[in-house]
């Protein structure tokens, strides 16, 4: 069985590069944290332009932290940032740390911390667990929200974590494949590629806009098509991207199927096995995955298996993020979410 390696990822990766100085409102932001960051970007609404929002000024900036050394992270942020901790802090860095690499998708959220600009929410992960999400999913949490165009706020500081970031785009690419048919448009491929971390996400159901993923996708086509365009040329025994017609046509044959099946994340692959041995048959890894590409319904078990390592993390992350942003900032945070959530629902 084809296995997943970080020494056979071509460089150099779009997604990283910072074409255009940071403005001074993100320059700000990255001189409020500690500067042993081993990776730091923004996403979302308060990084780029969504459908449906007249400014990226008023949104929350979304910022995820990648730190070597989460005690260390911590101890070093309190002591400059302490208004930003719930009463949480009092436990001291190392209990926080701990919160941070044992529960939920180990990402430790300070939710609507007010700066000079405005209110942003960052979220610090570790290194080790930064990989593991990107190469594995292991939680589709934070690997989810790099299948969309990002803004690097310090580039990476090891190739190990570079080398997974486009291999997580790979993982990406080859789940979506599995999930569409013979022929489809561009636009298609890139609503499913970010809907993929929301797929079996609580939340979509109740406290986030509806219309989400195409917000995110329509404006943003050039980014997306920038940010995957380097894959095309490894996957042309299998699929073909015309950027011209904006046509993807792709062979959906058992042998097609075993090859995307095979390079699938670690952790979508285990919960394919655990799935199909429910009836209590021992079938491993290969003999699952040889099956279920001769299977019609291989696209519905694979969006299966998605949704359920989404659903997991998500609500594990979820809870966890009630006393790391603390009651009345998750309550105001939630709050925000209905809002948007019913806004969009009035629009449709």
């Amino acid at each position: 069985m084809a296995t997943s390696s970080i020494n056979s990822v071509r460089l150099p990766i779009s997604q990283l590069k910072i074409r255009t100085p940071l403005s001074d409102k993100f320059q700000h932001i990255l001189s409020l944290f500690p500067d042993n960051l081993a990776f730091a970007f923004a996403y979302g609404s308060g990084a780029f332009q969504q459908h449906g929002h007249k400014s990226i000024q008023e949104n929350v900036v979304d910022l995820i932290l990648v730190v070597e050394d989460p005690v260390q992270f911590h101890k070093e942020n309190s002591l400059l940032n302490w208004k930003h901790y719930s009463t949480l802090k009092y436990l001291g860095p190392k209990s926080l740390a701990t919160i941070q690499d044992r529960w939920g998708a180990r990402v430790y959220f300070n939710t609507l911390v007010p700066y000079e600009y405005g209110v942003l929410k960052y979220g610090v992960i570790s290194s080790s667990s930064f990989i593991a999400d990107l190469l594995d999913w292991e939680w589709l949490y934070v690997s989810g929200r790099l299948h969309k165009p990002v803004m690097p706020l310090i580039e990476p500081k090891s190739s190990t974590i570079r080398s997974a970031i486009q291999l997580n785009l790979q993982n990406a690419i080859h789940t979506t494949l599995l999930l569409m048919p013979e022929a489809f448009q561009e636009d298609t491929l890139y609503r499913t590629v970010a809907g993929l971390s929301y797929s079996g996400d609580f939340r979509m159901s109740f406290g986030e806009d509806r219309n989400k993923v195409s917000n995110i996708v329509r404006p943003q086509m050039e980014r997306f098509r920038d940010l995957y365009a380097p894959i095309w040329p490894g996957l042309s025994s299998w699929a073909e991207f015309n950027e011209a017609t904006g046509r993807c046509e792709q062979d959906t044959s058992p042998s097609a199927r075993m090859f995307h099946l095979n390079l699938l994340p670690k952790r979508i692959q285990q919960t394919l096995v655990h799935e199909w041995n429910r009836d209590g048959s021992p079938q491993d890894v290969e003999d699952v995955i040889r099956a279920a590409a001769h299977d019609t319904e291989c696209p519905e078990l694979v969006k299966e298996a998605v949704e359920k390592t989404v659903r997991a993390s998500s609500w594990s992350q979820s809870l966890k993020n009630i006393p790391t942003a603390g009651v009345l900032k998750s309550i105001r945070y939630s709050a925000a979410k209905v809002q948007k959530m019913w806004k969009s629902l009035k629009r449709n």
